[in-house]
């Protein structure tokens, strides 16, 4: 299971996120304490970050070595500044291939997307029925093979389809699809972070137990005027699981809600 990591408040160095924090993703991607399935996170890392000032495109640097062995991370890290970043270290699933396009996190337009989770034999059982529910264009802007990656293009075909319809709308309407067609026959666990630069929006769910955990923690003195969401705490602190079926909303504002799934 992949580690997550999601940042919206005051600007930062990535090196604050990555590195400082005496739990942070590089010792979560050797010494994960609270994994439901594997034992390391060492199949590739992403990092996507916005920019602080200007209004464009998030940038996402990625990598199919361990994040550990990766030695332009460190130096990257301390020069990038962000007030909304997402991370992901990656544990692959098995027979699913480790190479940059299955790396998240996943990019289009403004959207950015990491994903802790599976669909059970995705290749033989959702891979068909999802991808007929997408249009030709979307479809062909897939580049790898992941059960994520077609989640993501799912998520932005809704977005994009109504301009009234929110994100988070977005994000319901594709599980509750996703969850009726696994019909608890096949497993399915959607863990993830959205972000369009203005928030984060974070998700909780699962048709199996127990639930992968997801954090959050607002307002924090290591990480004052921020709302931080992770798989596992970083470091001792009031963090708060995320419900089981939720959704948490956070902006730069430090408004966190959160929601049922259904």
């Amino acid at each position: 299971m992949c580690r997550l990591l999601g940042y919206v408040g005051a600007s930062i160095q990535l090196e604050r996120l990555l590195y400082k924090p005496e739990h942070s993703l590089i010792v979560q991607s050797y010494q994960p304490l609270e994994m439901t399935a594997g034992l390391l996170n060492a199949d590739g890392f992403g990092v996507g970050w916005y920019h602080p000032t200007r209004r464009e495109n998030p940038y996402a640097y990625r990598n199919v070595l361990p994040i550990w062995n990766d030695t332009n991370l460190p130096a990257l890290s301390r020069y990038v500044e962000s007030s909304c970043i997402v991370a992901s270290i990656r544990s692959a699933t098995p027979g699913l291939p480790v190479n940059l396009s299955n790396c998240p996190p996943f990019q289009h337009g403004d959207l950015l997307m990491v994903h802790n989770g599976f669909i059970e034999n995705f290749r033989k059982t959702l891979y068909r029925p999802l991808r007929d529910r997408l249009s030709d264009e979307v479809y062909g802007s897939i580049e790898g093979s992941t059960d994520s990656e077609h989640l993501f293009a799912l998520i932005r075909q809704a977005y994009q389809s109504d301009s009234k319809t929110s994100l988070e709308t977005s994000l319901r309407q594709v599980l509750a699809t996703v969850f009726d067609l696994a019909d608890n026959r096949i497993t399915v666990g959607a863990n993830l972070i959205l972000s369009d630069g203005d928030r984060l929006i974070a998700c909780r769910a699962s048709n199996r137990t127990p639930v992968p955990t997801l954090y959050w923690l607002a307002n924090d003195e290591h990480y004052p005027q921020s709302v931080v969401v992770a798989s596992e705490p970083l470091f001792p602190g009031q963090w708060q699981p995320i419900p089981e079926h939720s959704i948490l909303t956070a902006d730069h504002a430090l408004n966190v809600d959160i929601q049922p799934l259904s």
